[in-house]
């Protein structure tokens, strides 16, 4: 996303950052609750539902026309594309394996047979937003109709099984990549954010209302640190300007959480993805075996910036070049992290997972 360099709006967005008292990372609804807290109760998740966008989609895109189902992504996991936008598993993965189960089948495939529904269902569709997006697959609100449908006509899922449920919200900010392509106006950014935030606010109440008992939904990643922001940096610094935009989305979430938190004895819980991804950023990853030289530099790259990941050319060249070690870049592409990526923003989230119990 490439948000108007203007000076009003950099000030503006300053003024809101200063009077909000943030610095670019929030804490987690709950986080201040004890982590002993989890052993004192019996609950424990059995099944994990999916909502939002590329950062969590697990195969729901059409093959046709997502470079997800292209070489070379998936070649870490599962060796082949599998839908997944990285070289191998996505944030859903690893939510997953925190509470316990495989990860839920995509949407897409959920006529193989109730048994492949155990652990739950993935309805997020990488491109898509809280409204409607320049890609065609099911925004948010549609996404939750499908949940809906599963529950109230097909009695797929049970209360019970509701119950015993977490929901991933992901919002990575597909919306705000349509309103620059659609030649939104700088004036009409905090308004927008407002709209976007308020549309998240009426998912979140709606999947909760639906009877999951836990929601954990994304603060927005630093949209400035994407390669496809800091290629013009030649990767080695992020766009200040989008990352404040960020912090007001983010702050706003925030307080929209903490209003669920009170409304439903806390619910509701951020994955701080601008804190982890700028912790990672900053340690360049330093986490034991996980470290990465430069982490805003892509492992895969169009070789022109009219070519994508996964771009062939008409005689089925390649248009595109692979890092050597995929272990050694926290982004696969221009806007989405690698398998170890993904890894070391799960071990800097881990202490607000706890609150899960």
């Amino acid at each position: 996303m490439k948000p108007p360099q203007t000076l009003f709006l950099l000030l503006t967005l300053f003024l809101f950052y200063l009077l909000s008292g943030q610095k670019g990372v929030l804490v987690s609804a709950a986080h201040h609750h004890h982590h002993t807290q989890r052993h004192l109760f019996d609950w424990r998740p059995t099944k994990l539902f999916v909502f939002g966008d590329s950062y969590s989609d697990t195969g729901n895109n059409g093959k046709s026309v997502a470079s997800s189902w292209k070489q070379p992504y998936g070649i870490t996991f599962p060796g082949k594309p599998s839908g997944r936008f990285s070289d191998g598993r996505v944030l859903t993965d690893f939510l997953a394996r925190f509470i316990g189960v495989k990860s839920p089948i995509p949407y897409r495939f959920r006529k193989v047979g109730a048994k492949h529904l155990k652990y739950g269902v993935n309805f997020a569709y990488g491109g898509t937003g809280v409204f409607n997006t320049l890609v065609l697959d099911p925004n948010m609100t549609t996404q939750i109709d499908f949940f809906q449908k599963l529950i109230k006509n097909d009695y797929v899922f049970t209360p019970k099984d509701l119950h015993s449920s977490v929901a991933l919200v992901t919002v990575a900010g597909n919306d705000y990549g349509t309103y620059v392509a659609t030649n939104g106006s700088v004036q009409g950014w905090q308004p927008f954010i407002t709209s976007v935030v308020n549309q998240v606010t009426v998912n979140l109440k709606r999947i909760y209302a639906l009877g999951v008992s836990k929601i954990v939904v994304t603060a927005l990643q630093p949209l400035g640190c994407l390669p496809s922001s800091t290629a013009a940096f030649s990767f080695q610094q992020c766009n200040g300007t989008e990352n404040a935009l960020v912090s007001f989305h983010n702050l706003l979430l925030q307080q929209a959480v903490a209003k669920l938190n009170n409304e439903t004895k806390n619910s509701f819980i951020i994955l701080d993805l601008y804190a982890s991804f700028t912790s990672v950023f900053k340690n360049k990853g330093d986490l034991g075996s996980i470290k990465f030289e430069n982490p805003l530099r892509p492992c895969c790259i169009g070789i022109s910036s009219e070519y994508s990941c996964g771009s062939m050319d008409e005689s089925g060249s390649k248009k595109y070049t692979i890092c050597k070690n995929p272990e050694s870049a926290f982004f696969w592409d221009t806007a989405h992290p690698t398998q170890q990526g993904w890894r070391a923003v799960y071990s800097a989230l881990q202490a607000t997972l706890e609150e899960l119990y």
